[in-house]
C-alpha cells in the first residue's frame, strides 16, 4: 500500500503563489520502486484533470498547458515527498488539489498521465482558493 497526504492548500489572491506537498508513506512491498506521480485538481462542477507529473526515478516532467511556466513539480526522494510550487495564480487555479501515484516505469508516460484510470494510489486532496 501506499498512502498520499496533500497539504498546502489555502486562499491567496490573485497573483499570489502557493507551495502544495504530498507526503508518501510506503508499505515495505513498494519500498524499492519508482513512481510516477501527480497533481491532479477537481474545480465545482468539473471533472479531475492532471495538472503536473514527475516520474521519482528520474526527474523526469510534464505538465498541463494551462499551468506550464506557472507550476513546478519537485520532489524530495529521502523525504518520500513531492511538491508543486505554484504562482501567478488566478481565480481559474481554484480547485481541490489531489496527489497520485503509479508504481513503476511506464514508457508511455507522456501519453497515459492525464489519465485519472493510470493510478494506483490517491491522496484525500487540499484545497486551494485564488481570490480576484
Amino acid at each position: 500500500q501506499v498512502r498520499l497526504v496533500e497539504s498546502g492548500g489555502g486562499s491567496v489572491q490573485a497573483g499570489g503563489s502557493l507551495r502544495l506537498y504530498c507526503g508518501a508513506s510506503v508499505d515495505t512491498a513498494y519500498n524499492a520502486k519508482t513512481f510516477h506521480m501527480t497533481w491532479f485538481r477537481q474545480a465545482p462542477g468539473k471533472g479531475r484533470d492532471g495538472v503536473a507529473t514527475i516520474y521519482t526515478g528520474g526527474g523526469m516532467r510534464s505538465y498541463h498547458d494551462a499551468v506550464k511556466g506557472r507550476f513546478t513539480a519537485n520532489q524530495d526522494s529521502a523525504k518520500n515527498t513531492v511538491y508543486l510550487e505554484m504562482s501567478n495564480l488566478t481565480p481559474d487555479d481554484t480547485a481541490m488539489y489531489y496527489c497520485a501515484a503509479r508504481s513503476g516505469y511506464d514508457g508511455l508516460w507522456h501519453l497515459h498521465w492525464p489519465s485519472e484510470a493510470s493510478y494506483d494510489f490517491w491522496g484525500q486532496g487540499t484545497q486551494v482558493t485564488v481570490a480576484s
